[in-house]
Parts: C-alpha cells; structure tokens; sequence
C-alpha cells in the first residue's frame, strides 16, 4: 500500500490494534523524514492509546559512519533477547551506555537499516518512507550543518548496499511517499 505522510500515523495505528506487543520498523535512506515521522506516528499514538510506544532511533545504534550493517544486523536482537542497545558516543566515538528496552512494551525502530530479510518477520508493521536522492541530500546535509557533507558518499554507498541486499522496499507492508 502507498501512503501520504499525513496519514501514515493513522494507517500504523489501525494495523496494531488489538495486538499486545507491536513493533513497527521504519527505514528509508538518509534526509528523508525517518525521524519525523518516527514523532508524528508517537504523537497519534499518545493520543490513541494507553500504552506508551519506546522508539529506537538507529543513529543511536551505528557504530560510527561505517556502521550501517553492524546496526541492521543488531535490529533482531534488539527487539528479542537483548531487549536494548549498546548507544554509540558520537562524541567520543566508542561505544557509550545500554538503553534498556521493556520487552513487553510496544517498540518503533527508525532509521536505515531498521527493515532487513532478518527484522521484517519481528514486526508488526514495515514501512519504507522514500524520497528522491536529490532532496534526501539537500535535507540531510542541512539537517546536520556541514557535519555529514564528508560521509554523505560514504553512507549512500552503505544505504545502496542495504537496499541490494535486504531490498527494505519491497519488504515493507506501507510505502509512505515523503513530501
């Protein structure tokens, strides 16, 4: 199914409902909307239901700007046995402190990678959010102020990479179109 943005909250909301757990993954490549949608599908969850949704940003997850893979393959384990995440210290570029998820509790994973061959048959809903490279780019690099301008090649060639392999697109059960 294609969807608009708008009412891609909406559409994540009715395909949860009655279930105890749902755990929705959210990809698409860089500067197009992951994050900003991860918060508007929050803000009509709060306003829907009584169980508070954990949201796991995958920027939290790489392990530097080489880690693309490393966080996709760790999405499973996230949502099962591991029930959290090592963050990654940007900063100081090591691994930082464990984020501890509820593993009872509903959970959102945003960010490229989030949907693989491997995590897809662990939620409850898959989205991809796609956008032309051309705005994803101008997006993307104005978001971080010059701070992702020499990793963008870098990480569109990982992004590239992720999509041959575990082709999150086709995986995904809702196909929203960024605006």
């Amino acid at each position: 199914m294609i969807a608009r943005v708008a009412d891609a909250p909406g559409l994540v909301l009715e395909r949860v409902e009655g279930v105890v757990r749902p755990v929705v993954l959210l990809d698409g490549g860089s500067g197009s909307g992951k994050t900003s949608l991860a918060a508007r599908i929050v803000e009509e969850w709060q306003r829907r239901r009584t169980d508070r949704l954990q949201v796991v940003s995958l920027d939290d997850v790489y392990p530097g700007w080489e880690g693309l893979a490393v966080a996709a393959a760790a999405v499973p384990a996230i949502l099962g046995e591991a029930a959290g995440y090592r963050r990654w210290d940007w900063a100081r570029s090591m691994p930082g402190g464990w984020s501890a998820l509820n593993p009872a509790r509903p959970v959102l994973v945003e960010g490229c990678g989030a949907l693989t061959r491997a995590s897809a048959p662990l939620a409850t809903v898959r989205l991809w959010l796609e956008a032309p490279e051309p705005i994803r780019k101008v997006r993307a690099l104005a978001r971080d102020q010059g701070g992702f301008d020499p990793y963008w090649d870098m990480w569109a060639a990982q992004e590239r990479s992720h999509w041959r392999q575990d082709e999150p697109r086709t995986l995904a059960d809702l196909v929203v179109q960024a605006s």
